[in-house]
């Protein structure tokens, strides 16, 4: 860090301090505002910090970049052969020779022709396969020359730019990704070894994580996190597992590594809602939540409430939900006062007209109720039931049935005969509708046992709940006569008068129009009412 940030505050002290020659100094202001430079000059020097960082990481990742030219040319125009064994080689040559097949595997082939480069294909693979076996046998420690030969194979090969998707190439919108077949990656034959490899190489016990921390830096793992977007399932295993070992192995990573993955979400949430490893990213945090240490801390809990939640608003939610589901429910149960935050997060991105969607809410609810103490659930509880409310009376029977299921759980059941009072005339409504007007049998039956479970645990308060029920329906009743009659007249008075009753004088054929209207713009009897078209 620079002194110069320290020398200003110094000279601004020094300057203050002179100004006040002669003069009683205050001070509870002079500390106050030499905490307000302090703050300012570490918030300046953070900045500074981190904008060399990136910088920093762009300028590696360059040049690593960059290394890779000479040695595809050099292999393009020259012969392209398999190198010696290691049994063949003396183990002192052994790790020159490693060397050696690192910048053969640099070389680069297109698999989208299969005819083409066939023998030196299978060269490179069965090299890659015998790097693959020299990191496993753990035959010494790697010095730094090797770290950074072991680098530029590795970026090579994997960091490539992933081709767009086969909807994106035909501009269709109407693309559902549970529906359509992913993209394999025709090169696979070569990147399952190198990411093996890679694997190989983090977990290896000859990896010494302060050296190879120079590179698997963070421009190294955010290139690996691009690659999270693969529509190949198998690549995006390999990289789900090599990133939670990346985690393990290199504690200085950790952060950053989390906020990557948070602006991934970030990304996909507000703005594209296409990614292909949300899935992937989702099950590496369960892990990592599962190890917070408590109590929380607030970034933490940020990220639930920022990412993790908002998570549940877009439309393909149910490629990730299991995943994401476990990662809330990990945070509920490392501090049950998230509870109630979890629940109102949910009912924020309730689903409309997703009857699928909303039948995995509720499933997803019913694992946060069950680590919900009664305090939380008491926060909550009104608006959590005028949303079940609606659920039960959905017309879409597996929403009702689902619904109605959580009346099975023993922990939901005691939550709720504790808060009768409050939980029962919000849903009398709906459990009385469902008894009489559901079509379906079995949300019929199920609404039967709950009505009855609500009998027993407190009468009286049932009675209440359908007597106040049964006058609202009288109302209901009665403002619908009242609606009906009143729309009769309306069409009464709307109706043609004939010739032969305008010569006549009569009067509008509607009797009930001046003895309900006397007053109101009604002609007195004896008059000719005149009606406009």
């Amino acid at each position: 860090m620079s002194q110069q940030p320290q020398d200003k505050l110094n000279k601004k002290q020094k300057s203050s301090n002179s100004d006040s020659a002669g003069q009683t100094p205050t001070p509870s202001l002079s500390k106050q505002m030499s905490t307000r430079d302090f703050i300012n000059n570490q918030r300046e020097e953070r900045l500074n910090y981190h904008h060399a960082q990136v910088i920093q990481a762009a300028a590696a990742a360059a040049a690593l970049a960059t290394r890779f030219a000479p040695v595809k040319e050099k292999l393009a125009n020259g012969s392209f052969e398999a190198l010696p064994l290691f049994r063949d080689v003396p183990s002192s040559e052994r790790q020159n020779l490693f060397i050696r097949k690192l910048n053969l595997c640099c070389y680069i082939f297109d698999f989208t022709d299969p005819t083409k480069n066939v023998k030196e294909k299978e060269i490179k693979r069965q090299t890659l396969l015998e790097l693959v076996d020299y990191v496993t046998s753990g035959t010494g420690k790697f010095t730094e020359a090797v770290f950074e030969d072991i680098s530029k194979m590795l970026v090579a090969n994997l960091f490539r730019t992933l081709p767009p998707s086969s909807h994106e190439n035909t501009g269709s919108d109407n693309f559902d990704p549970e529906e359509e077949e992913p993209t394999m990656e025709p090169a696979w034959p070569h990147l399952q070894i190198v990411y093996e490899f890679l694997l190989r190489y983090v977990v290896s016990s000859e990896t010494d994580a302060k050296l190879a921390k120079r590179y698997i830096d963070q421009s190294f793992v955010l290139r690996l996190l691009d690659l999270f977007d693969s529509e190949d399932p198998r690549e995006r295993e390999y990289l789900k597992t090599i990133l939670h070992r990346i985690y393990g192995k290199f504690m200085v990573h950790r952060p950053f590594i989390r906020k990557a993955i948070n602006n991934i979400f970030y990304q996909f949430i507000f703005e594209t809602e296409k990614h292909n490893g949300v899935a992937e990213l989702l099950e590496i945090l369960g892990s990592i939540i599962n190890g917070f240490a408590l109590p929380l801390k607030e970034e933490h809990k940020l990220f639930l409430a920022r990412a993790l939640i908002p998570l549940h608003k877009p439309k393909c939610v149910s490629m990730y939900h299991q995943q994401l589901s476990y990662c809330i429910i990990q945070f509920v149960e490392k501090d049950y006062k998230l509870a109630d935050t979890v629940i109102m997060g949910l009912l924020k991105y309730w689903p409309v007209t997703n009857s699928q969607k909303e039948v995995l809410f509720l499933g997803e609810l019913e694992e946060v109720l069950e680590a919900t103490q009664a305090a939380e659930f008491q926060r909550c509880m009104v608006p959590l039931f005028r949303q079940f409310s609606r659920c039960l009376n959905s017309s879409h029977f597996q929403v009702a049935e689902r619904a109605l299921f959580l009346w099975n759980n023993d922990h939901f059941v005691s939550l709720v005969a504790q808060n009768r009072q409050v939980v029962l005339p919000l849903i009398f409504t709906a459990l009385e509708r469902n008894t009489r007007n559901h079509w379906n049998q079995a949300v019929h039956g199920l609404t039967l046992n709950v009505r009855k479970m609500f009998l027993e645990m407190d009468q009286e308060v049932f009675q209440e709940c359908q007597r106040k029920f049964l006058e609202d329906e009288a109302k209901a009743k009665g403002l619908e006569e009242k609606r009906e009659n009143t729309w009769k007249r309306l069409e009464a008075a709307g109706t043609p008068l004939t010739e032969n009753s305008i010569m006549k004088g009569s009067s509008v054929p509607s009797d009930n129009m001046v003895s309900s209207h006397t007053g109101s713009g009604v002609p007195p009897q004896g008059q000719v009412a005149v009606v406009g078209n």
